[in-house]
């Protein structure tokens, strides 16, 4: 498994807008990625977003993920992306 861990500029934190937006735009196309597993998009903090989205494999994360800088809907920027290989789960 690999995952692609995503940090995104969320001036002026969570509204209802971007809730929508993660729920209804983001989380629900990410699930339909091959490859996908797993996604989990942490609450902002200091106007910094996390998500942690597991694949199959590198290449099905790489695919999945959004390019750095890329406009998220309603002001939300990607800032940053790793990938890493998951060595364990629970």
């Amino acid at each position: 498994m690999h995952a692609a861990i995503v940090r995104a500029d969320i001036p002026g934190g969570t509204t209802e807008a971007r809730l929508k937006n993660l729920r209804e735009q983001v989380a629900a196309g990410i699930s339909g990625a091959p490859g996908f597993i797993a996604g989990y998009w942490c609450e902002p903090v200091d106007d910094q977003g996390f998500a942690f989205v597991v694949f199959q494999d590198g290449a099905s994360a790489k695919a999945a993920a959004p390019p750095v800088g890329t406009d998220m809907g309603d002001g939300v920027t990607i800032a940053s992306i790793e990938f890493r290989e998951v060595l364990a789960n629970a």
